[in-house]
């Protein structure tokens, strides 16, 4: 292959260079490299920033064009070229570059995008998040703390998910339950379609059923982001701390503590004043909140003063701040049902 590629590159340089990359994809293939030696590979072979993102099994992979690698890198911008990891399948594999690209720069998408597939379905499995959910019995007899403990491994075995060494559970406000296989770097972003969603700590497969207890705990934490309901609609189990104890003794039908009620009153009297209470609990400053809020520092201030008299304290020490947050956490306990 490397001698051929070198006569053709005498003759057509574009050639030899996808020749060139062919044989480079199928060495990574032949030794077993990772996901990030993929993209690391199209990244400094293209001389562009790549990415691999394959949503259904939580992986997110970027690499700069010196081969560092480097996640993040703000949103995907659809008119850069990507391929997709099978032929119905979304954009997976792209290259952070506009302009004209040329048959090198395909060759490599459609090289990395076929390796990317083959590791994949090494490591992770064939059956993605939708393949996990189309599978309800499955999914529940795995989530079953009381079931036994082959029968729970068959249904690991039946959901992908037999040579996984963590995963976690996702709790969505609409529809069941979604199992993930996480990466062993952790750094995955879970498939929550949009949807409110409580995110349970990522565990051996075998300690599912405690990762879908802790999740439908985070979920009751979540909000729908309005106006009228603001708050994070995705939260993480691992990120509650002693919060979670909360959601043991507080619900839809348990009586409300007196700021509750003093919020509600406050919510109810004005439109705007849900989001701006939320803002000044969470935000790092009154400025900070103002600028989330799009308000000048001064309408804040007059607010402030409106919801104060209202609630019947103030929110501008760290004492009356806490209340301002404590009661805005059991609003949305006393909104969200255990599922």
């Amino acid at each position: 292959m490397k001698e051929l590629a070198g006569r053709l590159a005498a003759l057509d340089p574009d050639a030899g260079a996808a020749l060139q990359v062919i044989a480079y994809f199928d060495r990574l293939i032949e030794g077993r490299a990772g996901l990030e030696s993929l993209v690391r590979g199209a990244a400094v072979l293209s001389g562009c920033p790549a990415r691999l993102v394959d949503e259904e099994r939580g992986v997110r992979v970027r690499v700069e064009a010196d081969g560092t690698r480097r996640d993040g890198g703000g949103p995907l911008d659809p008119a850069w070229p990507s391929a997709p990891l099978t032929p119905d399948g979304p954009p997976a594999v792209w290259l952070e570059r506009t302009g004209v690209s040329d048959g090198v720069h395909a060759m490599v998408l459609e090289r990395a995008a076929a390796a990317a597939r083959v590791v994949l379905d090494r490591t992770r499995g064939r059956a993605p998040t939708e393949a996990r959910q189309a599978d309800p019995a499955s999914v529940e007899m795995l989530l079953d703390a009381a079931a036994t403990e082959h029968a729970r491994r068959q249904a690991a075995v039946r959901l992908g998910l037999r040579d996984v060494a963590a995963a976690r559970v996702v709790a969505t406000a609409e529809g069941g339950p979604l199992v993930e296989a996480v990466p062993a770097t952790g750094d995955s972003t879970p498939t929550t379609g949009g949807r409110r969603a409580g995110i349970g700590p990522a565990v051996p497969v075998r300690d599912l059923p405690a990762s879908w207890v802790a999740a439908r705990t985070a979920l009751r934490f979540t909000a729908e982001g309005t106006d009228q309901d603001p708050g994070p609609r995705t939260v993480y189990a691992d990120e509650l701390g002693g919060l979670a104890l909360l959601a043991d003794t507080v619900g839809p039908t348990t009586e409300p503590a007196p700021d509750v009620r003093a919020l509600e009153h406050a919510v109810a009297t004005a439109p705007w004043a849900a989001s701006t209470l939320n803002a000044v609990a969470f935000s790092t400053s009154l400025r900070a909140a103002a600028a989330e809020l799009n308000v000048h520092h001064s309408t804040l201030q007059d607010r402030l003063v409106q919801a104060e008299h209202w609630l019947d304290w103030p929110v501008h020490d760290p004492h009356g701040r806490l209340r301002l947050q404590l009661a805005l956490v059991l609003r949305r306990l006393h909104r969200n049902a255990a599922r």
